[in-house]
């Protein structure tokens, strides 16, 4: 007879220390992912902290209701879809345009400087990041529009004009983070073969074209699994920045979902409300993943799952 398989338990007190490292991040997500989804539920309520959880008036959709028939919908959607596909034309191609670039360079010294220099902005705050947009673009002695001054003999508002606004949010993305976004894609380039490139020279092909038929297809799949994960935070801004750069001039433009939340849950207590409004957005991220999965299939990419 053939010998048994080894029980769960078995496995388990063979690799026990493997899942107590394992367990802290268990733990997290439990914690702060997992237990918070039952608070979704308020937002099918009419919920009252002084009542409680359980206790509070069950509403149905009325609170979806009040949210799609408020006038602010339209401004916010639209608000925030702009600026969500700002970010994925202009902001996610670049950390894949400089991971390439990093990968032309042969000096290794010259290569590690670069991208030290690329990473650095991440760990920059972006209560910082917003100081520094003002001190460099205040018409009151900024640099940038001292030098615009100069130049055309005028000072353009670019804190408060509503049409300068998204591009500075975009441009602010792509200064803090590129740098840091181009570390999948490195790991990624370090894995082509070697042998490909090779090839490819032997066949009379030049830089460009190794780079468009050789790299960029050894990289594709971890584009589009990156791809798909942006797609599902397709309506998330980002509180933090959109609130500091937001000012009376440029709210038309700067309201976006995750402000409005604010605004609405915390400062209105408007708790139902601002959930069922969280949970709208939740709903169109699964369903942009789940899409965007079954197109990256279709088209004969891995996908995500």
């Amino acid at each position: 007879m053939g010998s048994q398989r080894p029980s769960w338990i078995g496995k388990v007190k063979k690799d026990r220390w493997l899942y107590v490292l394992l367990l802290p991040g268990l733990i997290y997500f439990l914690v702060f992912k997992y237990l918070p989804m039952w608070g979704v539920l308020i937002a099918f309520q009419n919920f009252q902290p002084f009542v409680g959880f359980w206790n509070s008036e069950w509403v149905g959709l009325e609170n979806f209701r009040n949210f799609f028939a408020n006038p602010d919908f339209v401004r916010l959607l639209r608000n925030t879809f702009i600026l969500a596909v700002y970010d994925l034309v202009f902001f996610f191609p670049a950390p894949i345009i400089v991971a390439l670039l990093l990968n032309e360079i042969r000096v290794n010294v010259i290569k590690r400087f670069i991208q030290t220099m690329v990473y650095v902005p991440h760990f920059i705050s972006m209560v910082i990041v917003a100081s520094m947009t003002y001190v460099f673009l205040t018409t009151q002695g900024g640099v940038l529009n001292e030098a615009v001054f100069q130049i055309t003999g005028r000072r353009i508002d670019f804190l408060a004009d509503p049409d300068w606004f998204r591009p500075l949010i975009i441009l602010q993305i792509m200064w803090k983070e590129t740098g840091w976004g181009t570390i999948i894609f490195l790991a990624a380039l370090a894995s082509v073969d070697v042998e490909q490139y090779e090839a490819a020279v032997v066949d009379g092909a030049n830089r460009f074209q190794r780079l468009w038929h050789v790299t960029l297809p050894a990289i594709s799949s971890v584009i589009v699994i990156l791809l798909i994960l942006r797609l599902g935070n397709f309506l998330d801004n980002g509180f933090e920045q959109i609130f500091l750069m937001t000012n009376s001039l440029n709210r038309t433009v700067a309201d976006v979902f995750d402000t409005y939340v604010y605004f609405v849950g915390i400062t209105q207590g408007a708790f139902s409300y601002s959930t069922a409004i969280g949970l709208f957005k939740s709903i169109v991220g699964i369903v942009l993943i789940y899409g965007s999965n079954w197109l990256a299939k279709r088209f004969g990419q891995e996908g995500l799952y």
